[in-house]
């Protein structure tokens, strides 16, 4: 049943996204940008007529749609929407509309239509979501199901995917996207708009190379200006994106699930649903991240002060600091000296459970080691709380070690194709969650240390990478039926312990997508600690996740996975606006440092309401050795930002950095944010004529003209605070 004109406007945050849905063929965007305003039926329609392409010589002789699920069918030779086969036949699909809906969406403040289709030939129907949120992001979802009889001649579709795309206008000709490694993730790499397809996918259930985006925008677009519309799989498995240019002069990103061979055959009767894939548009990158942003923060689970929750506690995670040498008074020594400074919340990691003196042996016996431990994690857990803090303890579910009592009891629930073990890696092989057996066992676990011990957040790990994962016996692909039973773990951990915060680590970034933040409280952005390393992993990580969900810690002075030798200042100032942390065995630290790293706790906490609610803006500095980013908060009243020296740049002095987002009619005055030292003297240079008293000037002025920024050595920072006078 169709409820709605056949055209419709979506309007939501300064977005319009206009859809052609009459029928037969599926709908069409028409138009994803920018506002369009109030617009009437006859333009709308006029509109449409404005957009359909020529026919030249040489091609079909109609024009070709590119719908939201494009198929070959219709003359789309592009990427197709679905892909599949009936024992070889129903290659290609042509779903015909039977109804469309329009109404609210599943959350506040969204609109959803709801197209529904069939291909009787290939006995399939299609159910379609498109939904504009409150925060002017689109999301798609798309579900098939196999409507063949179950005694026909082929009953079982074998699905090999569904990409949903959504199509981009001319002017953005350049790709923007991210790769990476093992503590170097979210690295920034750009390229031409240029014919053909330019694909991204994971393979292997999580990615440090993965990129969190593709984005598609116009030649030199940054972060305060230049039209850019990305996409992005919501889904914690194998994924892919395609940025597409067709002869015929369409573009467009599509994204979806990226299924193995066999992975999904859909019996009669059954459906697959895709994840939810999601774009955003904006005039510069910052307005397309900070729709991502308002979208997390609108959720009533996020953890922030803006839904009335607690503001994020300041972490010690006690890896860096002890590694696998659990000794309870070397332990409590740390605590001590934790609480002394601030810290509120104590995080035990890998190595309390069974057999784990080291990364070779243990991983899946989920028992406290006796042996470590006599009396249990009691003893530590009563001197942490004892000193006001929460506790944390780190798991890796989802893996296990051959050398195990679990492996040894259980090898069929280890992941595997036919006869052959995947590759090790890390000494470790992956817990099949798919298999009732292994899922049970593991829930009853993680159910039994949460239920014995006040643990109010979890560190939930995924060091390996998934190779030649499939189920045993049938050795059929498995990352898909995997990443459903994660989902499915969660959700019940969840539900047994609400008041457990859950940190998504895969080796760091490896997994940092809106599925598995659905379900989890904040991720580990890298476990590089090296803060001039972390200020690109965090730049890139942050055009998806807020800074109150990217885990940031205060390393020690030598970094454990460089080398390199930062000072306090630029370690803390880099950890400052996200979810602080420290990784550093503070009983080795002088009591200058303590007192130092005292006050830059206080400072955070201070300032925890603005540094995790505001929004997040960076300058396009020309000078790419000088990086200027911060937040602002909600009525522009107030602002911190840092200005950042990554290396020695060709001029004596930085000159003038852009301050931006702030209300261009209003006057600030800027004063730099000192934690107690006296970080805009490090120089020997003569000081700045402004920075004793700080300087009064509009908005507009600071985003326009900026001020001048202060000499500093390489891989240094300053923090200015920002406030209307």
């Amino acid at each position: 049943m169709t409820t709605h004109a056949p055209i419709v406007h979506l309007r939501a945050a300064g977005v319009s996204l206009v859809l052609d849905v009459e029928g037969p063929l599926l709908p069409r965007v028409l138009h994803w940008g920018a506002d369009l305003g109030p617009v009437d039926d006859a333009e709308l329609l006029a509109l449409r007529g404005a957009s359909v392409p020529q026919v030249v010589g040489g091609t079909l002789d109609h024009p070709v749609p590119l719908s939201v699920v494009p198929e070959q069918s219709a003359g789309w030779l592009g990427t197709p929407g679905v892909t599949g086969h009936r024992h070889g036949g129903a290659f290609s699909t042509a779903f015909r509309v039977t109804g469309t809906t329009l109404g609210d969406g599943d959350r506040p403040g969204a609109r959803r239509l709801t197209v529904h289709a069939t291909d009787t030939a290939a006995a399939l129907d299609l159910a379609l979501d498109v939904d504009l949120l409150a925060s002017g992001v689109v999301r798609t979802r798309a579900a098939l199901t196999n409507t063949a009889a179950t005694g026909a001649e082929h009953p079982d579709y074998t699905l090999s995917s569904v990409d949903l795309s959504l199509p981009v206008p001319t002017e953005a000709d350049e790709i923007l996207d991210f790769t990476g490694r093992w503590i170097r993730e979210r690295a920034a790499q750009r390229k031409p708009f240029t014919f053909g397809t330019h694909l991204r996918e994971v393979r292997k259930g999580r990615g440090h190379d993965a990129t969190l985006l593709v984005a598609a925008g116009r030649t030199g677009f940054g972060y305060r200006s230049g039209e850019v519309w990305a996409v992005h799989v919501a889904w914690s498995g194998n994924s892919r994106i395609v940025a597409e240019k067709i002869q015929g002069g369409a573009r467009h990103l599509a994204a979806g699930e990226l299924l193995l061979a066999g992975e999904v055959i859909l019996a009669p009767g059954e459906t697959y649903t895709t994840p939810w894939v999601l774009g955003s548009y904006g005039d510069g990158l910052d307005e397309m991240s900070g729709r991502f942003h308002s979208l997390l923060r609108a959720r009533p689970q996020h953890p922030s002060t803006a839904n009335g929750r607690a503001e994020r506690p300041v972490h010690i995670n006690v890896w860096e600091a002890v590694y696998f040498d659990h000794d309870l008074d070397r332990l409590r020594a740390l605590a001590d000296e934790a609480a002394a400074i601030g810290v509120e919340r104590y995080v035990l990691d890998d190595g309390w459970f069974r057999h784990r003196r080291d990364d070779t042996a243990g991983l899946g016996d989920w028992y406290v080691d006796e042996d470590v431990w006599p009396d249990g994690l009691h003893p530590l857990v009563e001197h942490v709380e004892g000193l006001g803090m929460e506790f944390g303890l780190w798991f890796e579910p989802e893996m296990v070690n051959p050398d195990s009592d679990l492996a040894r009891a259980h090898p069929e629930w280890i992941m595997a194709t036919g006869d052959r073990l995947p590759p090790e890696a890390r000494n470790q092989q992956v817990l099949d969650l798919g298999h009732p057996g292994a899922f049970d066992h593991v829930l009853e676990r993680i159910d039994a240390i949460l239920s014995e011990y006040p643990v109010r957040y979890v560190k939930w790990d995924h060091n390996r990478d998934l190779v030649d994962a499939g189920h045993s016996p049938t050795g059929q692909a498995g990352v898909h039926r995997q990443t459903e039973a994660l989902y499915r773990l969660l959700d019940e951990i969840r539900a047994r312990h609400p008041r457990v915060e859950i940190e998504s680590c895969s080796g760091g970034g490896g997994r940092a997508d809106l599925g598995i933040l659905d379900r989890t409280d904040r991720i580990w952005v890298s476990d590089c600690i090296d803060a001039l390393e972390r200020q690109s992993i965090e730049a890139g990580t942050g055009l998806l996740v807020p800074p109150e969900m990217m885990g940031s810690h205060i390393g020690s002075p030598h970094s454990h996975t460089t080398g390199r030798r930062h000072d306090l200042s630029f370690r803390a100032g880099t950890a400052f606006f996200s979810h602080l942390g420290i990784e550093w065995d503070l009983t080795s630290a002088g009591a200058d440092d303590k007192a130092e790293l005292a006050r830059w706790i206080a400072l955070h906490k201070r300032h925890r309401p603005l540094l995790h609610t505001g929004t997040v803006v960076r300058a396009d500095h020309p000078e790419p050795t000088t990086w200027v980013h911060g937040v602002v908060d909600a009525d522009r009243t107030e602002a911190i930002m840092a200005v950042v020296q990554l290396a020695t740049g060709p001029s004596e002095a930085p000159g003038r950095v852009r301050l931006p987002g702030l209300d261009p009619d209003r006057r600030y005055r800027v004063a730099p944010l000192d934690p107690g030292g006296d970080i805009g003297d490090r120089t020997g240079h003569q000081r700045l004529s402004w920075w004793d008293e700080g300087v009064t000037l509009t908005g507009r002025t600071l985003d326009r003209v900026g001020v001048q920024a202060p000499v500093q050595l390489p891989e240094h920072l300053v923090l200015l605070h920002i406030t209307a006078v």
